[in-house]
Parts: structure tokens; sequence; C-alpha cells
């Protein structure tokens, strides 16, 4: 009887395991590996995007915009220049319709137009210039309550805001 009882035991944390696993997957956008340039570093004199983990890229294939809860991030991206004057890329965006509820929502991509701006020193590194501004210019359908074109601040630190 003890014997059944821990077996069940297991086999109900086991499903619970599982089942927690399954609801954070099919909560996600899909994966693919990552390329080499998708955590290019920079070196000094290169203009960087700062990421949510307070890393320096340049020319990332890969971008989270919603450092809080990771619902939209930025796949594929191809950069077409980067530089002093801004960057300007495509790539598409994904973007988790929260429906019922952003655990159980779905994620959707979105073709956009990358354009990176502004100059500013990066507080952490000082050595480094970066980018400040980010604007998403929408090719085709866009979320729900979306402009055709959305530009966000960009993150400096763990300090700083982020949209």
């Amino acid at each position: 009887m003890r014997g059944t009882v821990m077996g069940t035991a297991v086999t109900l944390a086991a499903a619970a395991l599982l089942t927690t696993g399954m609801t954070a997957a099919s909560a996600s956008p899909p994966t693919t590996p990552p390329s080499p340039t998708a955590t290019a570093h920079s070196s000094r004199g290169d203009r960087v995007l700062v990421d949510c983990f307070s890393h320096r890229n340049v020319r990332p294939t890969d971008f989270i915009l919603a450092c809080g809860d990771g619902n939209s991030r930025l796949k594929g991206l191809h950069w077409s220049s980067w530089g002093t004057g801004g960057a300007t890329g495509t790539g598409t965006n994904w973007v988790n319709d929260c429906k019922p509820y952003c655990a159980a929502g779905a994620f959707h991509p979105y073709p956009v137009v990358i354009r990176l701006s502004g100059d500013t020193k990066w507080t952490k590194h000082p050595s480094f210039d970066r980018y400040t501004q980010l604007s998403l210019t929408y090719t085709g359908t866009r979320p729900e309550g979306f402009d055709r074109v959305m530009s966000y601040p960009l993150w400096d630190g763990p300090s700083s805001p982020r949209a």
C-alpha cells in the first residue's frame, strides 16, 4: 500500500512538472539556434545596442523588446547599415497576443523595418556610444492596438526604464 501511495505521488509530481514545462513552452515564440552574430559583441568605437542583460551588441540577429516578460521580441534580424548615423534592418517582431492571458497566449509574427537612432555614452561603459531609440515600421499586419510605426527608448542598464 505504501509503495502505491508513493508511486502515485511521484507520478502526480512528474505530471505537474511536465504540465508546467508545456505551458511555458506554448507561450514562447519559436526558437532558433543562436547564430554567431546573435551575440556579436562590440569593440571600442562601435555603436552598440544594449540588451536586457546589459550586454553590448553589434548587428544582433535577435533582440528582446519586452525585458520584463519577453512578450515582444525581434528575430531574424538582417542589418543593411550600422554606424554613427543610425542603423537600419529588417526582421520579424514576435508578439504574444496574451489571450486569454499572457502565459496561455500565442506568439504571432509581424514583418518590420527596424531603425536605431540617437547617440549617447553608455552609463555602464562610457567608452562605448549606444543607440537610444528604436523604431519599428510594420510592413504588413501589426499587433492589435499597435500603430504602423512604434518607437521605444532603448535600455541603458538596470536602473533605466524600458518599454
